[in-house]
């Protein structure tokens, strides 16, 4: 892959430059992207046939006569990521079957296009006549901005540019369309243009696709959208939802709707690598402090609260009702990637792994077919089943299908995430077996990381000065051993190897993956008390199917006497290290019929020694492949001996 999603132009204001060349080639990510290229990108026309995606497009052109399908206005925008994923896919690996696929869905959107450019078929077929008169829940450029990503990704991996033209006519739709003095002069209720009009403007080179991505970014926060409006018997108030409350440069704080919030902060991220702006830029830092500070769940996943599907105060971060979308976690990585890019800070990519190995890849099943929409970081025993697409269970589709094709894309696109360079050299940032070129440089990464904590970087090509290799170290890494000597981690986190280089040369990165027993800031009151297991970059939890018959997770406390001890075992779950640790059965609370009582909650999770339990953790990411049933991450710690 020599293009991924981001490619600066010459004049971007960025610390660092993706890889030229990038290809993840064994190891982790390589076993899940397989499983992404062989199963779940494959099955995505049949899905999208199946949800009527596919017949609302045909219905569009003619070439049916057919009511529109689906409950939302979006449906096209499962076409445009599914066709980016396939695209990015076959940037990685040429495939004449899934090319010929991507013909057709072109074909059909090219035939669905009215002439004067614009495309959504839910406005074509249910509502015409009713283009641009409903932006909070129209989802028009929300739609658009999908469809430039797609046409972006199929020109960059094939050339061709069927797809970029119909994107190109679109666009210019949009631009004859808003503005001051224009027809409509206000933001879509959920961003996604921004970023795509940013990457068209980088793609084409024509200025006017930047100013119209400024044109948005500076309208939001304005008040271009009714602040209060009922929908489905629901009421919000205020524009917090959708970011149009306070102006971008102005907001202190991340608000409302997650993956809303965070695509825009994706598209001012990019405009601002563009423009070098600084008081932009200075917003969004404080925005992803603030998001990492107290609004970020341990695994990553980003957003507190089923209803609207929002972040919540500083601290609210109940395990059980945690929502944390999976679209969300990949706008967090989207985010955060542009922010590495633009500052060259490490804290960027810390979080990308956080989110990539947990809260991402736990919305994915093992298999490949199954997804998770919320990805809860507790499910109580005797959970009461949700139908529809807020269940955490794994799901073959949902009604709104935003997730599945977006971890597609993501997967498909993953190399480019790994690695940079700049005027002096390249950085790893991700330690993903493969091939990266960047910065005058080309290394390969080996390993089988995160279960082992050996990394090989090979250097293959180097100029004939001073040349610098620069490894991430993450923040859980006090200590890391470089060729057999301990080294303190960096202050910014790089551990910058700066010499002469000759081709062939090797360098042994050792990351400690010690077991470590993590508690919360007290402000986190729903998870005060308890602490949770990790091991490098991975989360664990506890699951019900791995627990003796009869006993309950819910009445289980960690015994901290019993340091847990990791085993790798290649039989489980495709091969996972599995953490060994102890616990007991704690005592019930305030008695029988009634949970309350003086001390109960000091009996339960610190009182006398109940009967020793073994526990076995997965990573959280496996979680709910083998069976429905209770799990947890936070875990509360028994007091005194376990027996």
């Amino acid at each position: 892959m020599t293009h991924g999603p981001i490619r600066l132009t010459s004049a971007a204001h960025a610390r660092l430059r993706p890889a030229t060349e990038a290809r993840i080639t064994g190891g982790f990510w390589a076993a899940r992207r397989h499983t992404n290229a062989s199963v779940s990108i494959p099955q995505g026309p049949r899905k999208l046939e199946s949800a009527g995606n596919l017949g609302n497009l045909r219905a569009a052109a003619g070439a049916a006569d057919t009511d529109f399908t689906g409950d939302f206005p979006f449906q096209d925008s499962d076409v445009h990521k599914w066709l980016e994923a396939a695209s990015w896919q076959l940037a990685d690996t040429p495939d004449a079957e899934l090319g010929g696929e991507v013909d057709r869905l072109i074909a059909l959107l090219a035939a669905a296009q009215e002439p004067d450019g614009y495309l959504q078929t839910h406005y074509q077929v249910k509502h015409p006549g009713r283009r641009w008169q409903d932006l909070r829940w129209g989802h028009e450029l929300y739609c658009a901005g999908h469809l430039i990503q797609a046409a972006v990704a199929h020109h960059r991996a094939t050339g061709r540019t069927a797809l970029l033209e119909v994107a190109l006519r679109f666009a210019a739709h949009i631009e004859e369309t808003f503005g001051p003095g224009r027809a409509v002069d206000a933001v879509c209720g959920h961003p996604e243009i921004e970023t795509a009009l940013v990457e068209l403007y980088r793609e084409t080179g024509e200025r006017r696709w930047l100013d119209l991505a400024a044109y948005f970014v500076d309208l939001r926060g304005h008040g271009s959208l009714e602040p209060g409006f009922e929908r489905g018997g629901e009421r919000v108030t205020g524009g917090a939802y959708w970011q149009d409350e306070v102006p971008v440069r102005a907001a202190r704080t991340v608000t409302g709707h997650a993956v809303r919030q965070l695509y825009l902060l994706a598209g001012a991220a990019d405009l601002a690598t563009e423009t070098g702006e600084g008081e932009l830029r200075e917003a969004l830092e404080r925005l992803w402090s603030a998001m990492v500070s107290g609004k970020t769940y341990l695994t990553g996943g980003v957003g507190a609260r089923y209803e609207g599907e929002a972040f919540g105060d500083a601290y609210e971060l109940p395990p059980d009702r945690a929502y944390a979308e999976t679209c969300a976690a990949i706008a967090s990585v989207q985010f955060g990637w542009r922010m590495a890019l633009l500052t060259g800070e490490s804290r960027y990519s810390d979080l990308i792994e956080r989110t990539l190995y947990n809260g991402f890849l736990s919305g994915v099943g093992l298999d490949g077919e199954r997804w998770l929409y919320v990805n809860p970081l507790q499910v109580r025993e005797g959970y009461e089943f949700r139908p529809g697409d807020q269940s955490a269970r794994r799901t073959p589709w949902f009604r709104c299908a935003c997730c599945p094709p977006n971890v597609m894309r993501l997967l498909a696109s993953l190399p480019h995430y790994v690695a940079s360079g700049d005027d002096t050299g390249l950085q790893v940032h991700q330690y993903a077996s493969g091939r990266y070129a960047a910065g005058g440089g080309a290394v390969t990464v080996a390993g089988d990381y995160p279960w082992d904590g050996r990394i090989e970087i090979t250097v293959d090509e180097a100029p004939a000065g001073p040349w610098t290799l620069a490894l991430r170290i993450p923040p859980w890494a006090v200590t890391a051993g470089l060729d057999g000597v301990t080294v303190e981690r960096p202050a910014d986190g790089w551990l910058r190897l700066r010499r002469v280089w000759s081709p062939g040369e090797r360098v042994e990165l050792r990351l400690p993956l010690d077991v470590r027993v993590t508690g919360a800031d007290p402000r986190v009151d729903a998870v005060r008390g308890t602490v949770a297991l990790e091991r490098g970059p991975l989360v664990y939890c506890l699951e019900q199917t791995d627990l003796p018959p009869g006993v309950s997770l819910d009445a289980l406390a960690l015994d901290p006497e019993r340091v847990p001890v990791a085993e790798h075992r290649p039989g489980l779950l495709g091969g996972v290290t599995v953490l060994r640790a102890r616990g007991r059965v704690r005592a019930a609370g305030g008695g029988a019929g009634w949970p309350y009582g003086a001390g109960a909650g000091e009996d339960a999770v610190d009182g006398p020694a109940g009967d020793p339990v073994e526990l076995t953790a997965v990573p959280y990411h496996a979680w709910a492949n083998r069976a429905d049933g209770a799990m947890r991450v936070w875990l509360p710690r028994a007091g005194g001996g376990a027996g």
